[in-house]
């Protein structure tokens, strides 16, 4: 299927909507070199390919890939995987170098070459990556264009013409309809989006098109991505759409999605999904932004999503929301020591039911989290902490146009142990029917504040603020001021 029929029948690409020794732990992750996590000497990964070789595993070389970061390798990679297809599975290994990839055709029709699409693949697929690198070559066009002339077209949104479309690539890397394990590792897709010619926007806003890091789409074995890079692609660094119903699961490890154009990571269906030590960060910041501008998002547009845990994951400094959980059938995810940083846009965005944040620190506000009249379906913070200094943001910009946490009129959104600590201009939650629980919160600004809700445990809080129609069923102490109890 080529790149423009996935267009128009894949309906998941349709354009989408728009502290101690924790803090300690955060800021070593947060700095920690990600070429450190796979760089090896290029003699040892030299060795380790010609080895390889000997064994039966796969190379592009063998294909006629030069590596050279100069020559364009797209064929050879297409030809790769053609041999790989046809065996069912295998193992390929690439070297610690430059592979240029990505190719168009000329006028009319500015036609896309696959470079890595591995299907149906029942004997397993195992990519190692050796810290190799896919380039995107430079000069090719994204975008929308008169093809007659090869110069951008600029059309008012919504805008569905497809014949003016055009894109570098699919995605780097395809991995679909395959029973087997697969496993890629050690390995860095590079869009080079600043080296593309932009053309005009497709969609109903922004450039819904494909210019994808790595796509997993309906494979039914178990899928393991490890310290991977992938940035400064024009769409997503990383598209997954499962089969709800498999037993397998993916797990992503120190996996770095950054600086793309649309999301660090779309989540558009499928169930048991484990990311541990990832970081969506700074999506839509490299000159090109299309909505929702999201580090992740969590939108099950193709199929119900399930079952989803993150630890010590990072979404910082979006576009848009770092995390976001809006529409589709989603249900179940927990959240363990991760970050949330908003400068431009909320931190994070949960209203879907069964989200549970554990000892997470949020910069900067979140908004429109579950509700619901069962309090296990509503969302909940446990030891998470809230905050709006400037310090612990990447730009030292914060966002609080709105409320630290905005609960609205949402039942039972628990917030348990939690520590809100706004030093600048933060205002402490919005919340009518909220459950605080055990809670520290203090705000400088002396805007009034509106958390009102159930207090049970013993809870303090600081700052002007307005608790009318609250239950006060613990202790609670407000500007050091004991309340009564109203029940």
């Amino acid at each position: 299927m080529s790149g423009h029929e996935r267009i128009c029948h894949a309906s998941f690409l349709r354009p989408c909507r728009h502290l101690g020794d924790f803090e300690v732990a955060r800021r070593q992750f947060i700095g920690a070199g990600f070429a450190l996590a796979i760089s090896a000497s290029p003699g040892r990964a030299e060795k380790r390919v010609a080895d390889s070789e000997q064994k039966g595993v796969i190379t592009p070389e063998r294909f006629g890939a030069k590596g050279d970061g100069v020559t364009n390798d797209t064929a050879a990679f297409a030809d790769m995987t053609n041999f790989v297809n046809r065996r069912g599975g295998g193992v390929v290994a690439l070297r610690q170098t430059t592979y240029i990839v990505g190719t168009q055709g000329s006028a009319p029709s500015y036609a896309d070459a696959s470079i890595m699409d591995f299907k149906g693949c029942g004997k397993g697929l195992t990519i190692l990556g050796n810290g190799a690198r896919l380039r995107c070559t430079s000069g090719l066009r994204y975008g929308t264009f008169d093809k007659s002339t090869g110069q951008p077209t600029n059309h008012p949104q919504p805008y569905y013409n497809l014949d003016e479309v055009v894109f570098p690539y699919y995605a780097m890397i395809i991995v679909e309809n395959c029973d087997g394990p697969v496993e890629i590792r050690d390995l860095e897709l590079d869009g080079n989006l600043s080296e593309l010619i932009i053309g005009g926007p497709y969609g109903d806003t922004g450039w819904q098109i494909p210019a994808i890091g790595l796509f997993l789409l309906n494979n039914t074995g178990s899928e393991q991505v490890s310290r991977v890079h992938t940035h400064h692609h024009a769409q997503d660094g990383i598209i997954m759409n499962g089969v709800e119903s498999r037993e397998a699961g993916t797990v992503l490890t120190e996996v770095v999605s950054e600086f793309n154009g649309r999301q660090g990571c779309s989540l558009i269906g499928g169930s048991n999904y484990t990311f541990t030590n990832c970081k969506f960060n700074h999506s839509g910041k490299a000159g090109l932004a299309s909505a929702p501008g999201a580090g992740i998002d969590i939108e099950a547009e193709a199929g119900p999503i399930r079952n989803l845990a993150f630890s010590r994951c990072v979404f910082s400094n979006n576009y848009g929301v770092g995390m976001l959980a809006d529409s589709g059938d989603t249900e179940g995810a927990d959240f363990t020591d991760c970050w949330f940083v908003g400068t431009t846009c909320w931190s994070a965005w949960p209203r879907k039911p069964r989200f549970r944040f554990d000892h997470c620190e949020f910069v900067g506000s979140i908004v429109n989290t579950l509700g619901d009249p069962d309090p296990d379906r509503a969302a909940q913070f446990h030891d998470c902490v809230f905050s709006d200094d400037p310090a612990l943001s990447p730009t030292g910009e914060v966002y609080t146009i709105s409320p630290i946490a905005d609960l609205y009129n949402h039942n039972n959104v628990l917030l348990n142990r939690c520590l809100v600590k706004l030093i600048a201009n933060g205002v402490l939650p919005w919340s009518v029917n909220a459950i605080y629980q055990d809670c520290t919160m203090s705000q400088v600004t002396t805007k009034q504040a509106y958390p009102r809700g159930t207090y049970i445990g013993v809870n303090r809080i600081d700052g002007n603020v307005d608790l009318y129609s609250s239950k006060i069923l613990g202790d609670l102490y407000l500007n050091g001021r004991l309340l009564p109890r109203t029940g």
